[in-house]
Formats: C-alpha cells, structure tokens, sequence
C-alpha cells in the first residue's frame, strides 16, 4: 500500500525546485534501547521508495520489535503524459514526495537486538536514493 495522504487542502502543488537545506545538526533522540536511520544528506524521498524500505527491514526482522516511520509524503507531484501536447492544464498527479533535510531521522526501530536490528537497517537504507547512518543507543 502506498503512503500517500487522505485529503489536501489542493489539489496539485507546485513542483519543489530546491533541496532542503543541509544542516549539521541530528535530530535529538530519546535515550531508549533503539536503532534509528538518519539521513546524512537531503533530498526527497516517494511513498514508493519509503514503502519498499519498510517492507524490507520489516522482513529481516521477522516482524519483531516497532518500527517507526518519521518521515510522510506529502508533496504532490504531477506529470503530464508523454504523448500529450502542450497546453490543456496541468498533468494528473503521478506520485507523492517527502522532503528530507540532512540530519533527519528516517526510520525508528525498538525492541530488537543488535545482530538483527543492524543489518536490517542497513537492507532498507540499500532501498532509499540518499546517504544514510545508522545510530544506535
């Protein structure tokens, strides 16, 4: 299933045209026994490529433990049909985005030990187009 949200205040949006940002500052982090993924550059992430990491951690994990996602898309990006000619308004919605600052964190993973819990972030970071590190406490 796609993330994509239920309702809009519009129903297109203009196409974000910069990258967020970068900032050397981490998201501050509660102290409990957790694996996080952070993004160590910016940029934008579809519902496609957070759906497809998702899937992936959760099944090198055997579905233990609670992941959290922290991140939503909800950047709408529309795309006009390759055919079409100029003119005529703009395209439908093709896909949702997420903007991510450097420093953000991704994904939240409680309650699995180390030997699990690493490698599988590391299959899910594999998924996503942008750097990302794994913080452990």
């Amino acid at each position: 299933m796609l993330i994509q949200p239920k309702k809009t205040k519009y129903r297109k949006y203009f196409k974000p045209r910069r990258i967020p940002k970068n900032s050397t500052k981490t998201q501050k982090l509660k102290e409990l026994n957790y694996f996080a993924l952070i993004a160590m550059e910016s940029g934008f992430l579809t519902g496609k490529q957070i759906e497809a990491a998702r899937q992936n951690i959760r099944r090198k994990v055997k579905r233990e433990g609670k992941l959290e996602i922290l991140v939503f898309p909800d950047i709408a990006v529309s795309k006009k049909a390759s055919a079409a000619r100029m003119g005529k308004g703009k395209g439908k919605v093709d896909h949702w985005i997420a903007t991510l600052a450097a420093g953000n964190t991704v994904f939240l993973l409680y309650g699995v030990e180390a030997e699990h819990g690493i490698p599988a972030l590391k299959s899910g970071a594999n998924k996503l187009p942008i750097k990302l590190k794994i913080f452990k406490l």
